[in-house]
């Protein structure tokens, strides 16, 4: 962790490389890696698989301030995962019917009734392709605690986006500029159809908490009109 102490202390977007960055990108700062940071966690899908991670180790590599960026990324990483497993409680098995497809369903299920601690520690720990949400709401719906929850899920982002970050000042310089010239010729067009995706993404998510709230209300008046009857 110390290798950390060569970057200055910067509590701004970092600066600006024109040869290597996209504007677009430098400029998402501290705020811009919380919120992906909160969304790529959450229910709502992001365009791009581990946005977080490639968010994180771009704008480390780029000057930023890896004490204030890594923390930034747990801490929004940790809200977007609680909501994730306080929607899995309050849905219960139709919130796990609805966000998990039914080829994963049974598995995720009995990897989480058997292993609780795992089913949450390596989902958070390990990048994509290893699925977060399913293990994540099925925390939630099979009433894995609030607090073990929280406390497990945090210690395996802290040491992800730990690495991600030594990694961006130990190598960030050398990864991106294998790719920055294809980067900086389509930043625009990447960032047309990042926008575009994440807006479609929010609302397909608003959509499922909604039509998951709907539900949840039709079960309770449901559920008070059978008592009604039986008064």
């Amino acid at each position: 962790m110390s290798v950390f102490v060569r970057q200055p202390a910067r509590f701004v977007a970092p600066r600006m490389n024109h040869s290597l960055a996209p504007h677009w990108l430098t400029h998402l700062g501290a705020l811009g890696l919380f919120s992906v940071a909160v969304v790529d966690s959450s229910v709502i899908p992001l365009p791009l698989p581990g946005s977080t991670d490639l968010l994180l180790l771009w704008l480390v590599a780029h000057s930023g301030n890896p004490w204030l960026l890594a923390p930034c990324a747990i801490i929004g990483s940790i809200l977007g995962g609680y909501t994730t497993w306080h929607i899995g409680r309050r849905g219960g098995e139709e919130a796990l019917r609805r966000y998990v497809p039914a080829r994963l369903l049974g598995r995720v299920v009995g990897w989480v009734k058997r292993h609780p601690v795992l089913a949450v520690f390596i989902p958070a720990l390990l990048p994509p392709p290893i699925p977060l949400l399913p293990f994540a709401l099925a925390s939630g719906a099979l009433e894995v605690s609030r607090r073990r929850f929280l406390i497990v899920f945090g210690a395996a982002r802290s040491l992800r986006y730990s690495f991600v970050a030594w990694l961006g000042v130990t190598y960030g310089r050398r990864i991106v500029r294998l790719f920055s010239g294809s980067l900086q010729k389509w930043s625009t067009p990447l960032l047309c159809v990042f926008v575009v995706l994440l807006v479609i993404g929010v609302c397909y998510g608003i959509w499922k908490i909604h039509g998951l709230r709907k539900i949840e209300a039709a079960e309770k008046l449901a559920l008070h009109d059978e008592a009604s009857r039986a008064v």
